[in-house]
Order: C-alpha cells, then sequence, then structure tokens
C-alpha cells in the first residue's frame, strides 16, 4: 500500500528540522511584536471582561453568603463614613470596565456587520472610542 501522505511525525520533525537550521525560536516571544492600539485594546477588552465575570459572581455569591437582606449590608457601608473622594474612586472603579467594556464590544461588533479588512479603520476606530471613554485626552 501507498501512503497517502507523510505523518504528523514527519511533519514535525521537517518543521523542527527547518527552524533549527535557521536557527528560529522554537516559539515567538511576545517581544518580537510591536505593540499597537487594537492590540491593547484587544487586551483590556479580554481583561475587563474577566473582571466583570469574577466581580458579578462574586457579587453574587456573597449576596448568597452574608447574612441580611441588601439594604442592611448597604447601611453597614454608610455606617463606615467614608469620605466623598474613596467613594468616588469605588464608583470610577466599578462604572470604568463596565463603560470600557460595551463601548468596546460594540466597536467589534461594527466591525463584524461591517465586513471591514481592519485596515486604517482600526486605529481610526479605536482613537474614536477611546475619546468617547477619556473626554479629556
Amino acid at each position: 500500500a501507498v501512503p497517502m501522505g507523510t505523518s504528523t511525525k514527519e511533519d514535525t520533525s521537517k518543521f523542527l528540522d527547518k527552524n533549527t537550521r535557521l536557527k528560529r525560536p522554537l516559539s515567538p516571544h511576545i517581544s518580537i511584536y510591536s505593540w499597537s492600539i487594537p492590540m491593547m485594546m484587544s487586551i483590556s477588552h479580554r481583561g475587563t471582561g474577566v473582571a466583570l465575570s469574577s466581580g458579578i459572581s462574586l457579587f453574587a455569591l456573597s449576596a448568597l453568603v452574608l447574612p441580611g437582606d441588601f439594604a442592611s449590608n448597604l447601611e453597614v457601608v454608610r455606617s463606615l463614613s467614608l469620605g466623598p473622594a474613596l467613594i468616588y474612586s469605588a464608583k470610577f472603579t466599578l462604572a470604568f470596565p463596565v463603560a470600557y467594556h460595551t463601548f468596546n464590544g460594540i466597536r467589534h461588533l461594527l466591525w463584524e456587520l461591517s465586513g471591514s479588512d481592519f485596515s486604517g479603520s482600526v486605529l481610526l476606530a479605536g482613537d474614536l472610542f477611546t475619546n468617547m471613554q477619556y473626554p479629556g485626552i
């Protein structure tokens, strides 16, 4: 019987021999990539998604575990007499990932629906949505 093609073992061996001969690294390191706005926005989108999922899960778990209802737990926080700077910082810490993830998700959705080739429009859309989230920049 004649073999249909090369085996995976043979392909892997050829690939590794070629890379060794050309003195290529086994796996490219992140340092070879040039950082760009779309790359950072994609990483941030994933990070905010993980943070939001974790936060919602922790909030739900704490609602099940903590004694009392939400109103009594909110009263405990109010009784701490935290200053306005800390309160506004906490609100920003909660609101920023929601806003960023929402705007960035809309941006991705629009790109997918438009069928764009992601050329120059990527940087333009990244700048646009960054400026919508940070009006002072």
